[in-house]
């Protein structure tokens, strides 16, 4: 009965549109991730293949622990290349011709704009090229000295005095050097992986919302839930359809978009610390490159299977296949238009929302954090047993709803 049921959603024309859009959004999606361009000594952009490759040839010139030596030596480098004839001149091709010479170091470049930066939300592209050799021994000092100053200043309504105590420790206890490497792939893998769980929720909400509802459409209901299995087998193998599309089609596109753009860009620095880049500098999180993925591929599949769950229960409430369609809608993008009321109590609800499962990969380089009784709780780190118990309980629901 399950492999009917699955059977019914595919041969659906509208469904089988849907799967054909998602898989051309992969592709588009797999091709802007992939698209990093090079600057070669005429200063000339190149793209492509080649261009990957000769960028993580300059960029591995760099690699290994990003201790006091090497910010050295880079500051030094930056200076140098700073002060050459081509990057003094009004001219932008000559610009992108020093340009060339600073891509190898660029990412360390831009940790030192974070590092040495006026204040914690501070960001000036040309802060480095006023650094001297001897500011690189406060290169890992700035960046808890930042924080303790945004924390208690602009930030310091925004937190309790045992959440920022809870920041400060973190970022105390983070375990220095850096290591830093090539990391491209990763850096791409992470900017998209939100936006292609986004597309894949809203074509998997699509394909869920008929499978309770169309019976009541098509008035088979009466004949369903009459027969002798109808309201036992037959609920639940439409339950069981649901999870296996969701699970199916969610690996399939998260692996698929992966091993594209890591086998195109590389997966080179997979256990580099997120904040030896500029996209993770800030977060307060010990994990590497491969931990993120991880967290971030579990989160969306959980993320995923609560709210397409949730589409069977409006499914089956409203008996109406569009109000179950416009469900993932709403819970993806209304947080988006909330996310402007700078209040504490609106961050909360909005930090628990189930579209923060999408967008983990962004998630990590913020702070949201809960105070419970005095101990503090890592607000992404508690969506996982919070969801998983919400699909556990939505599963007997579901049965007992369409069992009536």
């Amino acid at each position: 009965m399950v492999k009917f049921e699955i059977k019914k959603v595919f041969l659906r024309r509208g469904n089988q549109i849907a799967v054909a859009l998602l898989a051309v959004l992969l592709c588009v999606v797999c091709f802007f991730a992939g698209n990093i361009s090079y600057v070669n000594e005429s200063g000339e952009t190149e793209t492509g293949f080649q261009a990957v490759k000769k960028l993580r040839e300059e960029q591995k010139k760099w690699s290994g622990p990003l201790d006091e030596a090497k910010i050295r030596k880079v500051i030094e480098e930056n200076n140098k290349i700073s002060q050459t004839p081509e990057a003094k001149s009004e001219d932008f091709q000559e610009n992108d011709k020093a340009f060339h010479k600073k891509q190898g170091f660029q990412e360390i470049r831009n940790l030192l704009n974070y590092a040495y930066a006026e204040g914690f939300r501070d960001y000036n592209y040309f802060r480095a090229d006023s650094l001297k050799p001897e500011d690189a021994s406060k290169f890992y000092e700035n960046r808890i000295v930042l924080l303790k100053e945004w924390l208690s200043g602009e930030g310091k309504a925004l937190f309790s005095e045992t959440e920022k105590e809870y920041l400060i420790k973190k970022y105390e206890s983070l375990q220095t050097p850096f290591f830093y490497d090539y990391v491209e792939g990763w850096k791409q893998l992470f900017l998209y992986f939100p936006t292609i769980l986004m597309i894949l929720m809203l074509v998997l909400g699509y394909l869920i919302s008929g499978i309770f509802a169309r019976e009541f459409q098509w008035k088979a209901d009466s004949i369903l839930f009459s027969s002798m299995y109808g309201k036992n087998k037959a609920v639940s193998a439409k339950v069981k359809a649901c999870f296996y599309i969701v699970t199916g089609i969610y690996w399939c596109t998260v692996l698929l978009y992966t091993g594209a753009v890591l086998l195109y860009l590389g997966a080179d620095g997979a256990f580099c610390p997120v904040q030896a880049n500029s996209s993770g500098w800030k977060s307060f999180y010990e994990m590497t490159n491969m931990e993120k993925y991880i967290l971030c591929a579990v989160g969306g599949y959980l993320g995923c299977l609560f709210i397409s769950f949730l589409t069977m229960l409006v499914s089956g409430k409203t008996k109406s296949s569009v109000a179950a369609v416009v469900l993932p809608f709403v819970l993806l993008f209304l947080p988006s238009f909330l996310s402007n009321i700078n209040h504490p109590a609106a961050a909360g609800i909005l930090g628990l929302l189930p579209d923060r499962l999408l967008q983990l990969a962004q998630g990590t380089a913020n702070f949201t954090l809960y105070e419970i009784g005095g101990k503090v709780l890592d607000g992404i780190f508690l969506l996982f047993p919070v969801y998983s118990v919400f699909c556990a309980l939505l599963l007997p629901v579901l049965k007992r709803m369409y069992r009536k």
